[in-house]
């Protein structure tokens, strides 16, 4: 793992590491490589936690790094794919062809919006509730914010954002 100014990378043969947000392609890598690197990845934000810890408790991993804060969506796709979350992906013409979680910048600086997508069919709304309880759950745990709001079309979503009192938030 490289940390270097301020991005977190996950280096195999010079490929950087990118954590599934929803909007790209199914994975082709095998399921035990992928999850592999997903570990490596969240116990580096977890140590980069850990080094930039504000003391707020006896837990410095409990609240997000500077590091996220400049990175919310990268951030928050990364805790989403480490928890074991399935990923929305699209195909090469954008179509979506599996149902999962979406990450996206949110409408204010540094929040970040969480919703459940998926193809035509895919009884993704049907699911969104429970699906996105659960996300946010993960992202409570990790010191975010998360607050569940009704959309267009009464579309259940999550709006993220790092908590007041961490360095550089209001």
């Amino acid at each position: 793992m490289n940390v270097w100014a301020g991005e977190l990378t996950y280096s195999e043969e010079g490929v950087g590491f990118e954590p599934a947000t929803g909007d790209g392609p199914p994975p082709t890598e095998a399921a035990e490589v992928r999850a592999a690197s997903v570990r490596t990845a969240f116990e580096g934000l977890l140590q980069i936690r850990r080094l930039t810890g504000d003391g707020r408790d006896d837990r410095p991993e409990a609240a997000p790094a500077p590091w996220e804060l400049l990175q919310p969506v990268r951030a928050v796709a990364l805790a989403l794919e480490s928890s074991g979350a399935t990923p929305s992906a699209v195909d090469t013409a954008g179509h979506r062809v599996s149902a999962g979680y979406r990450v996206r910048a949110g409408e204010q600086a540094r929040s970040v919006r969480v919703d459940w997508a998926g193809p035509p069919g895919s009884g993704a709304a049907h699911h969104e509730e429970e699906a996105l309880a659960q996300c946010a759950e993960v992202l409570r745990r990790l010191g975010w914010t998360v607050l569940l709001y009704r959309g267009p079309r009464r579309r259940r979503y999550l709006e993220v954002e790092p908590p007041a009192g961490v360095a550089g938030v209001r």
